[in-house]
């Protein structure tokens, strides 16, 4: 039984930077990690990939020969991954024994709610090398400071965890960094918390862009309100702390943490503790950020 993470979310959300610093705080509590790049325009890693999809398909080569923009070519890229999924299984084989999984996906929001390859292909690694995976979505905190986004960010949230069919956990990214774009209209709690959208509809009939769209922005906050999904946890890659709550949801969500009970409380105390003491976590994070 192979443990492990989908990592998605939109550009420019985090995923590449998250990845570095998940690697870099999993192994120094112990935990053997792989992390595979399996996005073509990902031509400037921070981490070191166990597997890498350009050795299979560069998305440069693809938007060349085929004439494609780069949405169209990371569409194709996936679906040529999907037809070669035994190279990514035979990749896979060596790590499975002993490794845990990053795998780090393009920012296309699309292969994650609209088209099925993506999902095909994490559904094809599941079922043939038994795998145990959790989908981390993260969205940009900064999106709370605009209501409008907002909403978008929880109809995208919504619509890739009723399409990936995967434990997910929704996560603000960056929230070290929300204050440097204003004011938030509530407290940080009304936005991970998802709980009563109404007052955020009040808040929109003030601004006169989004005033004419009162019915449709209502119906989508029903939407969101009446399927009870969608609520977020928040991160910033470069506290230990906040990397180690996201951790423990994580491991609780893909069955980690009922694996080896006696291993997973070994790390989240005495060798937690132990690299709690030091900075060599934060250093390595902050040259990604």
């Amino acid at each position: 039984m192979v443990f492990g993470q989908v990592v998605i979310g939109p550009p420019g959300s985090g995923k590449t930077t998250y990845c570095n610093g998940m690697s870099q705080f999993l192994s120094l509590v112990g935990r053997k990690v792989a992390v595979i790049n399996l996005d073509p325009a990902n031509d400037a890693l921070p981490y070191e990939c166990a597997i890498n999809i350009e050795d299979l398909i560069k998305l440069s080569d693809v938007m060349s020969e085929h004439s494609l923009g780069p949405n169209g070519g990371l569409v194709y890229c996936m679906d040529y991954l999907e037809k070669n999924i035994d190279w990514l299984e035979e990749k896979l084989k060596p790590l499975i024994e002993d490794h845990y999984l990053l795998f780090d996906f393009p920012g296309q929001v699309e292969l994650f709610f609209l088209h099925s390859n993506a999902r095909s292909i994490i559904y094809k690694l599941i079922k043939k090398l038994n795998l145990r995976l959790t989908a981390v979505h993260l969205i940009d905190a900064h999106l709370c400071c605009d209501p409008g986004k907002y909403v978008s960010a929880l109809l995208l949230s919504l619509s890739t965890m009723l399409h990936m069919e995967l434990p997910h956990i929704n996560v603000l990214s960056k929230i070290d960094l929300i204050e440097n774009y204003g004011n938030l209209a509530f407290n940080l709690n009304f936005y991970t918390d998802v709980e009563d959208l109404s007052y955020l509809q009040r808040h929109l009939d003030q601004d006169p862009r989004s005033a004419k769209y009162r019915k449709l922005t209502k119906e989508l906050c029903d939407v969101i309100d009446d399927f009870g999904l969608v609520n977020f946890t928040t991160l910033d890659i470069q506290d230990k702390e906040s990397v180690g709550n996201l951790v423990k949801l994580i491991d609780k969500s893909n069955g980690y943490i009922f694996s080896s009970i006696d291993s997973s409380v070994v790390e989240f105390t005495e060798v937690q503790e132990k690299y709690m003491k030091d900075d060599e976590f934060v250093q390595k994070t902050s040259k990604t950020r």
